[in-house]
């Protein structure tokens, strides 16, 4: 497993979320009763920065996992690794999650080969176990052991998509971009911006999402907050809206300026 793939989040850093419906409390109440989490939400909307917070507020360590084509099952678990003194077992973030009580998240489940989620099959039922094939552990979850997984259901097809089997062992809560109200209370204490410039921004995004451009996504709140760090440092906010909206939403130019054209409208400067 390289480092790129999994990042541990300690507890004592301070993380801002700003709750869009009821999914703190359906989190809280998934981990109370030992229930693995399904995330489903677009690009951006927060999924990652939500699962960071609860596990903050609930005070459990969080190992993140990109998925990805070349996730194999070794990556999660483990391996056996060669070192000056000889062979030596390294857990993988799964199992350290597993005997620790922490919280695993795999964000993007969708894009990791089928062959590995089925590791998950046991750790995600009443039986709370990961085998461990290579050293012939069974290992039981630990107290405060949590599995939480996401996807965004744009990008699902025929080749890429949860098996029934997998879904059908998680609680599911869907989370989309939050309404504009929130947006912009969000941008003002994320960026540190005042109202006028939050509103202005929320406003443009509402107008990129509308529009009828052939984009693969949306303005995300992400990307929002780019834009809006990027202005309050002091680059144009044309300048920024051109660098964080409309050149990440796609490569194709006359596509661009057509996000450009609609973002003169809100800074005409």
């Amino acid at each position: 497993m390289t480092l790129s793939t999994t990042t541990a989040i300690a507890i004592n850093e301070q993380i801002f979320y700003q709750q869009q419906d009821n999914e703190i409390q359906l989190f809280e109440y998934a981990f109370s009763h030992q229930l693995p989490l399904l995330i489903k939400g677009p690009t951006g909307c927060g999924k990652t920065r939500f699962v960071a917070y609860m596990a903050e507020k609930l005070g459990r360590p969080l190992y993140t996992v990109a998925c990805h084509d070349d996730l194999t099952a070794a990556d999660l678990v483990g391996r056996h690794l060669i070192g000056p003194k000889g062979t030596y077992w390294q857990d993988g973030p799964l199992t350290r999650a597993v005997r620790e009580g922490g919280i695993c998240y795999l964000d993007e489940i969708v894009e990791a080969r089928k062959d590995t989620t089925v590791v998950l099959h046991p750790l995600a039922d009443d039986r709370r176990i990961l085998p461990i094939e290579r050293t012939g552990e069974e290992l039981a979850a630990a107290q405060g052991f949590m599995l939480v997984v996401s996807y965004n259901p744009g990008y699902q097809n025929i080749l890429k998509g949860m098996k029934a089997s997998t879904r059908q062992r998680f609680v599911a809560l869907r989370l989309g971009y939050p309404n504009p109200q929130l947006e912009i209370q969000i941008l003002m204490t994320e960026c540190q911006i005042d109202q006028d410039l939050a509103g202005k921004l929320i406003e443009l995004a509402g107008s990129l999402r509308r529009l009828d451009c052939d984009l693969d996504e949306v303005a995300s709140t992400r990307l929002l907050i780019y834009a809006a760090r990027m202005i309050s440092s002091g680059m144009s906010p044309l300048a920024a809206c051109r660098s964080c909206l409309a050149e990440p939403l796609s490569d194709d130019l006359s596509t661009v300026e057509a996000l450009m054209d609609v973002a003169r409208l809100y800074f005409d400067c």
